[in-house]
């Protein structure tokens, strides 16, 4: 019996290959993409849905889930021990307030919330420390990623932009 072999396209993760194998010296100070976005005037094109005070809200450009969204705080600093009072507090009350909207429109199970410190640990993004919010529902690991190390991502990066940018804007006063 013949195999019959899908194809899924997901073409925004060639970008982040090619990103990952250009650098041959990984402790390199890069630009960081958080401090661009947030100095930057093109929320849109820098993925970054919302400003606060103390922290802003970008979605991951290379999502594990649909709604996967990095959290951050406006300083460049890549340890918690660097922060106190409201530099601290902010980043976690955004990531509370963050996790409802998710909530009303994805209607997710459960949600991982992660912050890796250290490139040791996982951060792609050492210097700026940032916590990653994935919603998760029953099943959502399917076959796939068991049969062909795969992760099917089911919105694309604009439309759930717009969609949660609209959601943002009308549950909280900007």
């Amino acid at each position: 019996m013949p195999c019959i072999m899908d194809r899924l396209w997901a073409p925004w993760r060639a970008n982040y290959i090619r990103a990952s194998s250009l650098d041959p010296i990984p402790d390199r100070r890069s630009a960081c993409f958080l401090c661009d976005g947030i100095a930057g005037t093109e929320d849109r094109a820098n993925l970054l849905v919302w400003r606060r005070k103390q922290s802003a809200v970008f979605l991951n450009k290379y999502p594990y889930n649909n709604g996967h969204l990095l959290v951050c705080p406006l300083l460049h600093r890549g340890s918690l021990g660097e922060f106190s009072g409201e530099e601290l507090t902010g980043p976690l009350e955004t990531i509370r307030d963050i996790m409802s909207v998710l909530a009303r429109i994805l209607r997710p199970q459960g949600y991982n919330v992660g912050l890796n410190q250290g490139r040791t640990a996982g951060a792609g993004l050492p210097d700026h420390l940032h916590w990653h919010i994935v919603p998760r529902w029953d099943g959502d690991a399917n076959f796939m990623p068991v049969l062909s190390e795969t992760k099917v991502i089911v919105e694309s990066l604009d439309e759930f932009y717009d969609r949660f940018a609209a959601e943002v804007s009308n549950s909280f006063a900007l």
